[in-house]
């Protein structure tokens, strides 16, 4: 009989595989499992083997970005928030570091694509509304713009996340995103104001405290 799956010993494998790769240590069947308490049987319980691990940290990354990316409410200013999900990005990312290192790697598989494209979806809806109430040109494609917006913010976090830029290079985004907002169609003055205030949005836990 098959031994039955606890998701907690999952996401125990999933923590201890980011540890290692935080601390930069070879990840083996048996390096992974010791001192957790579970044998390496569980590894082939909850992911195949160590090919299925690594789909599985892949996969982890995209779905923690997913659950960043809803926490970004839907506002009447679709710059703003268009703003505010690239800012969750990069939230993210720093807040995950070890995932992130492995999310991109395209020579491992993913367990769920979709799931994954599915993370992009939040910017295309963004730039969608954006253009169709005009602060975008109409000849605007909203996947291109959700597109160009993720490459400004991974191509930020990655030299501070996992690179070796401090910290300030993230304050370049605000002037990034202006540009490329602005070259979109929108007007600088009004995407000045909309970009900042996506950008220092609060985090969730600051939302929370403050309604409390």
């Amino acid at each position: 009989m098959a031994r039955p799956k606890d998701p907690a010993v999952r996401t125990q494998l999933i923590e201890r595989a980011a540890a290692m790769l935080r601390a930069r240590e070879p990840i083996t069947l048996r390096s992974l499992v010791a001192g957790t308490g579970v044998s390496t049987m569980a590894v082939y319980t909850h992911f195949g083997g160590m090919d299925g691990l690594w789909q599985g940290l892949r996969q982890e990354g995209f779905t923690r970005l997913g659950a960043r990316l809803t926490t970004v409410p839907v506002s009447d200013d679709p710059v703003r928030d268009l703003t505010a999900l690239a800012a969750a990005y990069l939230d993210n990312a720093l807040t995950h570091p070890d995932l992130y290192r492995v999310m991109f790697d395209a020579s491992v598989d993913l367990e769920d694509l979709p799931a994954a494209d599915a993370t992009l979806e939040h910017l295309v809806q963004a730039a969608r509304r954006g253009r169709d109430v005009g602060r975008f040109r109409t000849d605007v494609v909203p996947l291109d713009l959700a597109i160009q917006s993720w490459a400004i913010g991974h191509g930020l976090v990655s030299l501070v996340a996992t690179g070796p830029l401090p910290r300030e290079t993230l304050d370049h985004g605000p002037l990034l995103l202006r540009a490329l907002f602005t070259a979109c169609g929108d007007d600088p003055d009004r995407c000045r104001g909309s970009v900042e205030q996506g950008w220092h949005r609060p985090a969730p836990d600051d939302e929370r405290s403050h309604q409390a």
